[in-house]
């Protein structure tokens, strides 16, 4: 039973094939016509899109919802809606009044949209929980501490650590009532997800971070549940320190080297869970593509214990649901999956015809931005916040340009330029920034540089 197989790779014992995990956020919606506003707002699409997923993709475990901002909405953040995504973050209740936010209730389960979401995990709970584990995503401290401070607590961690640990201290309390809320409402896996740790040094989470997850992932245990730390973007620098925090399992993307990446998780008897590429493999790929990702993966570690397969993070709307039970297979039939593939060729994106700028004879400065999308990734999404403040704050100085990583002209145009994390920061063809984010001194000094 799917259940019980991701049971025992969480409790690190060996298993028969490795569990697989589809984060089928907003693309569940895609399986029944549902847009991404409806399936987030809608308890019974919700449940319907949720079902489809479950029947179609048969995952060993599942997600009842993928939405960074749940817990932002309810603490007074404005939100900017999407068709095909989930919705951003458009203002932060503290970034022009540095206060603790003592006067910020703890969310209670009346609040928001937690009633749709608690009443769909009951649900889902009792159509499917004898055989599928259920996961219950929780914004992790970083990123809710930046939702409600936005991109001034980078500047916070040199200028007011004090500050930035009580805020944090606000967010684990968060965590944990939504801990319970979840836990009550039927979910087996805790997972905080925490794109913005990333962006960090091992020396800063030590200091503002570890504590902070210990308490959550302790939490965890004492309530009989199993937890997962789930990062996104290059956070290869950070993964033993958050192997020291002791979660059960860390999800990582596309940017991390998995096999690599196992071999510290290993080390701490940690699972590790991931990474398929979203956009090369998953959006843009075939099914033979998706299936040779998951050979590689299981190939490359060499073991499927403490390995679970999932796609990098939330998958896009648009993927393909051919592809995604493509890799389902693969999964469940390696070998058979491995003959079928021996005459198996890559598609080739970089043939596709791209022209970039010519650099040396521009009238301004260029700032390009690579993301995989900023209306997605909470880390691109940031990124492109601190440009377009700097640019409306500076008209006509430079120009601007964001190249998302869900279009393949886009991907090709990274490939010729060799970008190779995302987000990062060019300007006139020159990296600056890769998975970190400037502040807005930062990157208009650099820019003025090319002035």
């Amino acid at each position: 039973m799917g259940k019980e197989l991701l049971f025992k790779s969480l409790r690190h014992e060996k298993t028969e094939r490795a569990p697989w995990v589809p984060f089928a956020g907003v693309h569940a919606g895609k399986l029944l016509g549902y847009n991404a506003t409806e399936v987030l707002t809608d308890k019974d699409k919700l449940f319907e899109s949720l079902m489809e997923v479950n029947k179609f993709y048969q995952p060993d475990g599942q997600p009842v919802l993928f939405d960074l901002q749940v817990e932002a909405e309810i603490l007074g953040c404005d939100l900017k809606w999407d068709e095909i995504s989930p919705p951003t973050v458009s203002s932060h209740p503290l970034q022009t009044e540095k206060r603790i936010p003592c006067d910020c209730k703890i969310p209670t389960k009346e609040d928001g949209r937690l009633p749709i979401i608690l009443e769909v995990m009951k649900r889902m709970k009792k159509e499917v929980g004898d055989h599928t584990a259920l996961y219950g995503l929780i914004t992790g401290p970083f990123t809710l501490a930046s939702h409600l401070r936005g991109t001034e607590i980078f500047m916070d961690m040199f200028d007011d650590e004090e500050y930035v640990k009580q805020l944090l201290e606000f967010c684990v309390k968060v965590g944990k009532a939504m801990t319970d809320y979840y836990i009550e409402a039927g979910m087996d896996v805790i997972s905080f997800v925490d794109p913005l740790v990333s962006q960090i040094s091992p020396r800063h989470f030590k200091s503002f971070l570890s504590t902070p997850y210990q308490t959550l992932f302790d939490y965890c245990r004492e309530k009989g549940v199993f937890s997962s730390f789930f990062v996104c973007g290059d956070a290869t620098k950070n993964i033993e320190v958050m192997c020291q925090t002791k979660p059960d399992c860390i999800s990582i993307d596309e940017n991390i080297d998995i096999v690599e990446a196992k071999k510290i998780t290993d080390l701490y008897d940690v699972t590790i869970g991931g990474n398929i590429q979203l956009t090369i493999t998953m959006l843009h790929g075939n099914q033979q593509d998706n299936m040779k990702a998951v050979l590689d993966i299981i190939e490359g570690c060499q073991t499927t214990k403490n390995l679970i397969i999932s796609p990098g993070c939330d998958m896009p709307y648009d993927c393909p649901p051919e592809n995604v039970i493509a890799v389902g297979q693969a999964v469940r039939d390696y070998e058979k999956t491995k003959k079928a593939l021996e005459n198996y060729q890559a598609q080739d994106l970089s043939e596709i015809e791209i022209e970039l700028p010519d650099y040396n004879s521009l009238d301004k400065p260029l700032v390009e931005v690579f993301t995989l999308d900023s209306t997605t990734c909470a880390a691109c999404g940031y990124m492109m916040n601190v440009c377009n403040e700097v640019y409306n704050e500076n008209k006509g100085v430079f120009d601007l340009k964001e190249y998302r990583f869900t279009i393949k002209e886009n991907i090709a145009r990274c490939m010729k330029l060799g970008v190779k994390h995302l987000p990062s920061l060019y300007i006139n063809g020159k990296l600056k920034w890769s998975s970190i984010i400037p502040n807005k001194k930062e990157l208009f000094d650099e820019i003025k540089k090319y002035k």
